[in-house]
């Protein structure tokens, strides 16, 4: 090895031994005759001082920042006062003995530095300098541990790693597929996988009967922060299991990561609600917990309340519903109020009614029109103090109520700043099995097609099908949906009647998915997993709102890569031995 240290392995049981470290030079000061410079690598920085003769401090002056030095040289104990109590490091300093430059620098597009000032833009082309920065280090350690963590618990729990291809069926599983096209059998095309959602089935039917994975998935997905093209997942699956055993493994899991990786404790076994509840207390399927503010019905009181709009959406059996927002409006400007009542109206709500208690009334530009029993009525049931704001939403639709008040809730939830990191877990169970999707007319997978409906609902697949339960759940912390599981069909006549009911034909069931119906013919024990973002799981754990953050060349908004210049042209000659032809 070239260096016998690292740059943040030196404390002062190491003063008056020979060392040599080797990293990049971080920064440079020049105090009359003395040379101060810092040492970086990915475990520190050490401070190196030098004494150069004239002849040689020409040299040290003309070293550029972001150059890789080998530095040779004896441990000191810094001098009395001017210790960095900040750095791992800081009671030593290095006297150079020799330095050599094992490879220069040119001037960097940006500063290496914590508070970097480059947009991300730049940052994402020039990607190997971005990671040398000590947070994006840091997140990539963390992810690290995190994996290895998950591993080391899976592996002791008796589950076993099976890897599944990355050229598969295309199948029609909610997203657009990423497709690869054939050489060899020019005009058809594999996929890449969305995730091993079939193929983890099929190793149940196999006799794995528990399996993980950290997969690698691809979706041809719109992007966003906590989106990327490709990204990696968690990937569990057991046979013979119910709901509470999937919970189980996995808050053990959980909990196991956050000892080995954070040093704290997570309390289990985490809250669970079902779809319906959630979506009533708290409007969204993936409310934050970490603060009340729920959604309360007044329907029966604003039927009496004086307003029109409102007592005519009662006696219409529509809904009512408001939040107290205890003192958090005072907090905004118009320019901010306006835009809760623009959340609003863009999750279909006609507006908002904002109402602040006196604590004998009811202030606000539309106070007027309400009767003054209303705020009485208001406070002792939404528990109104003094100075309380309340937030009020009305609609014939009750979804539109629900998500509209969920949405200003969130939006809201920002403004709270917790005192200490939290993670709040929370399972979300009883989704409905299928949503009406206004694009495609039609009856779409809430999950997927192999999610099971509920038991006692099956006879309402081919009448009712709105009122079809699933045995699906989401695990969602913070806010934030952490992913997705269910108890899946395993029996074949199940299967087809979802299929149908879904607007798949026997015939294209045959196409698409003909391999896996044959498969559950052949035995299939009960059987059921889940899959957890791990990009959004470590971006979580690392306090950041990207997952971008967590992973080392993540793509750009518009799924490019701006440092490899992915995607590209490919030459005429590639294009003819897959049989294609690129139309402009």
């Amino acid at each position: 090895m070239l260096r016998s240290h690292t740059c943040g392995e030196l404390r002062k049981k190491h003063i008056g031994k020979r060392v040599a470290l080797a990293g990049w030079l971080n920064s440079l000061r020049i105090h009359g005759k003395l040379v101060f410079f810092d040492l970086r690598d990915r475990y520190g920085i050490t401070q190196c001082v030098a004494k150069p003769d004239d002849n040689s401090m020409e040299f040290y002056k003309q070293l550029r920042k972001e150059s890789v030095l080998l530095v040779k040289g004896i441990v000191k104990k810094r001098l009395k006062g001017q210790e960095n109590k900040e750095r791992a490091t800081g009671e030593i300093e290095v006297e150079v003995g020799s330095l050599e430059v094992l490879s220069a620098s040119q001037p960097t597009p940006f500063k290496v530095e914590e508070d970097v000032a480059a947009t991300e833009e730049l940052r994402l082309k020039y990607r190997y300098l971005d990671l040398r920065r000590q947070g994006l280090q840091k997140n990539i350690i963390m992810r690290h541990r995190v994996v290895k963590a998950i591993r080391d618990f899976m592996d002791k729990q008796g589950f076993l790693e099976i890897e599944t291809p990355f050229l598969a069926k295309s199948t029609p599983e909610g997203a657009r597929d990423f497709l690869v096209p054939s050489r060899m059998h020019k005009g058809k095309f594999y996929a890449l996988p969305q995730s091993p959602q079939i193929y983890k089935q099929l190793l149940m039917i196999a006799g794995f009967d528990r399996y993980f994975q950290i997969v690698r998935c691809m979706r041809d997905e719109d992007l966003r922060a906590d989106r990327q093209p490709e990204f990696t997942q968690f990937d569990m699956e057991m046979s013979f299991v119910k709901e509470k055993d999937i919970f189980d493994i996995v808050e053990a899991m959980l909990k196991h990561v956050w000892q080995k990786a954070l040093n704290k404790k997570l309390k289990t076994p985490f809250p669970r609600m079902s779809y319906k509840e959630v979506m009533e207390r708290y409007g969204t399927d993936k409310p934050d917990i970490n603060f009340d503010m729920e959604l309360t019905e007044i329907t029966d009181i604003a039927t009496r309340s004086g307003f029109h709009l409102l007592e005519k959406i009662s006696k219409q059996q529509g809904s009512v519903k408001c939040i107290n927002t205890g003192k958090l409006l005072d907090m905004l400007n118009n320019k901010e109020l306006n835009k809760l009542e623009a959340i609003a109206k863009s999750h279909n709500a006609k507006g908002i009614i904002i109402l602040k208690y006196t604590g004998s009334g009811l202030e606000g530009s539309l106070a007027k029109h309400f009767k003054k029993g209303f705020s009485k009525q208001l406070a002792k049931i939404v528990q109104l103090r003094k100075g309380d704001s309340v937030v009020i939403i009305g609609d014939k639709e009750h979804s539109i109520v629900n998500r509209a008040l969920g949405a200003i809730r969130a939006e809201l939830g920002k403004l709270i700043v917790p005192k200490s990191p939290t993670y709040n877990f929370l399972w979300i169970t009883e989704f409905p099995l299928m949503e009406w999707s206004e694009e495609d007319q039609r009856w779409v997978s809430a999950h997927h097609p192999f999610t099971s409906p509920a038991e006692e609902d099956l006879g309402l697949l081919e009448e009712n099908i709105q009122k079809v339960r699933s045995r699906s759940y989401d695990l969602v912390l913070n806010g934030t949906e952490l992913g997705s599981g269910s108890i899946r069909i395993s029996k074949p006549e199940v299967q087809e009647r979802v299929f149908k009911s879904l607007g798949i034909s026997k015939q294209q069931a045959k196409e698409k998915f003909g391999f896996f119906i044959e498969a559950l013919r052949y035995g299939t024990p009960p059987h059921g997993g889940i899959a957890l973002g791990l990009d959004r799981l470590i971006a979580l754990i690392a306090g950041s709102d990207s997952i971008r953050d967590v992973i080392a060349f993540p793509k750009n908004k518009l799924a490019q890569s701006l440092m490899t210049g992915a995607p590209s042209p490919v030459s005429r000659e590639q294009l003819n031995e897959l049989g294609l032809v690129v139309k402009k």
